[in-house]
């Protein structure tokens, strides 16, 4: 049998394209939170806190825009860098390139522990890789691990905040359609706590580039049952800003 092209890990550090020879260091800021969230960052605009800095250019007909914004008196780029392992590192890519250096992300996720009520909070400590972008930043294995200074200060918002939470282990998967039985029971019995599609890819990339990442994952839908259970999570404006403030006010403590 041919040897699986993602066991192939290339460890040059020069790509053909490479990101830093076409993005200009503009930001200006270190600090990046990206929402997973586009209703957020539409209010975010109609609100007049948001300031666009970029524009990535993507295939679609709408490009990923950056934007700063002013938290006290500190800018933070804010961006949403769309759904889906690959998508997402590209973004990160960019945003790398801009100039940041210390990252949270927000979204939602599904749980394989139907415990999770809707909206609860989740910080990934380390994710099983289901993806195929990791394996281009980093050498293959099953687990990849978030960095765990970030998790504690991450941990330590939510604690400030007494909001309740859970630490543990994500399932990262390209494809949604086919979360079997049999996979998640596999990944709740290596204690896999959520089920989304970005999170070991950027943990991924952030370590190849030496920046900081941490993330906060809602709960959302749950497909630890027989059958799916969508569950309608609160994903209204109130939520979303309360998950976004908190991402901000992380991000600024890396």
């Amino acid at each position: 049998m041919d040897r699986i092209p993602l066991t192939e890990f290339d460890p040059d550090r020069t790509a053909i394209i490479e990101p830093t020879k076409h993005v200009e260091k503009i930001s200006p800021s270190e600090y990046c939170v990206m929402p997973i969230y586009s209703k957020l960052v539409e209010k975010l605009k109609n609100d007049g806190r948001l300031e666009k800095i970029y524009e990535i250019a993507t295939v679609s007909l709408t490009p990923i825009e950056a934007y700063k914004l002013n938290y006290g008196d500190k800018p933070v780029i804010v961006a949403n860098p769309g759904i889906g392992a690959p998508l997402v590192a590209g973004i990160f890519e960019e945003l790398i390139a801009l100039g940041c250096r210390k990252f949270v992300a927000c979204g939602s996720a599904g749980v394989l522990k139907s415990e999770l009520k809707r909206g609860a909070i989740v910080i990934p400590s380390s994710a099983v890789r289901d993806e195929g972008t990791s394996y281009h930043y980093f050498p293959p294995s099953r687990i990849i691990e978030m960095d765990s200074e970030v998790v504690g200060k991450l941990e330590a918002v939510l604690l400030k905040h007494q909001i309740e939470y859970e630490i543990g282990k994500t399932w990262t998967t390209d494809a949604f359609f086919r979360e079997t039985k049999g996979k998640v029971a596999r990944r709740r019995s290596e204690g896999c706590l959520t089920v989304e599609m970005e999170c070991s890819a950027l943990i991924a990339v952030a370590r190849f580039r030496n920046v900081l990442f941490g993330q906060y994952l809602a709960a959302g839908d749950d497909v630890s049952g027989d059958e799916w259970d969508p569950r309608y999570m609160d994903n209204r404006l109130p939520f979303q800003e309360k998950i976004f403030w908190l991402s901000v006010e992380a991000c600024l403590n890396l």
